[in-house]
């Protein structure tokens, strides 16, 4: 089951998709969108957290610039996700991801606090929002930003896992290196670099990024970040 809520703001309101799981409650997971909108990938993410027994809930974070708007998976779509990134107000939209976040807490379906979990844009905006608050848990898979806001693990306490792929045309191998560095010794956080896998890895919509191998591989590892951390109680 799907619907739309909508979260309001100083300055007005924006979407928020909400996917339930058959039981009809479960563990909240913010999940938080690419460049590309909160497209058919995102959808076909959602629906498979909810499968799992979890209430989805992904917020418009693009909502200022173009309401419920979504670019396909290709060159110039990538080149239009890149301009709508380049206007986007990332303190602005951390405070939308927040409300969103408290939205989702509030549910009378969600059991509890809920989870983040965030693709490329999304991958650092979940980063970020984990410095801010204290979600159960948080996923990030290969955010461009975690490399250049490493003060922000210093605020985080909640278990957080990290994705990164080695041959990443985007975010250069050294950069995952400092991450990788600067979360030694921490014991609240996993980072994971499928080394022959490059950027959206995991995109099964996009033939541009797909790796199906990597993105195997990574997802049972967030499956199972999940169910230490962010359990459905059956």
């Amino acid at each position: 089951m799907a619907r739309t809520d909508s979260v309001r703001v100083t300055d007005g309101t924006f979407d928020l998709s909400v996917w339930l799981p058959e039981a009809g409650h479960g563990p909240g997971v913010l999940l938080v969108q690419e460049i590309y909108g909160v497209g058919e990938y995102i959808r076909d993410v959602a629906e498979e957290l909810a499968r799992l027994g979890y209430v989805v809930a992904a917020p418009d974070l693009f909502w200022r610039l173009q309401p419920n708007w979504e670019a396909a998976h290709t060159e110039e779509g990538t080149k239009q996700s890149m301009d709508m990134v380049s206007r986007f107000d990332f303190p602005q939209g951390l405070a939308d991801l927040e409300a969103a976040f408290e939205h989702v807490k509030a549910l009378p379906e969600t059991d509890g606090v809920p989870g983040v979990l965030g693709f490329c844009f999304g991958g650092t905006m979940a980063y970020l929002l984990a410095g801010r608050l204290e979600p159960a848990a948080v996923l990030s898979f290969y955010g461009s930003g975690v490399a250049d806001q490493l003060a922000v693990l210093d605020r985080i306490g909640c278990p957080i896992q990290f994705h990164f792929g080695g041959s990443d045309p985007y975010i250069p191998r050294e950069n995952v290196a400092a991450v990788e560095k600067a979360v030694e010794g921490r014991p609240n956080v996993e980072i994971h670099v499928q080394e022959d896998a490059g950027h959206a890895f995991h995109n099964h919509r996009s033939a541009m990024f797909h790796m199906p191998e990597p993105a195997r591989r990574a997802w049972e590892l967030a499956e199972g970040f999940l169910a230490r951390h962010l359990p459905v109680r059956r």
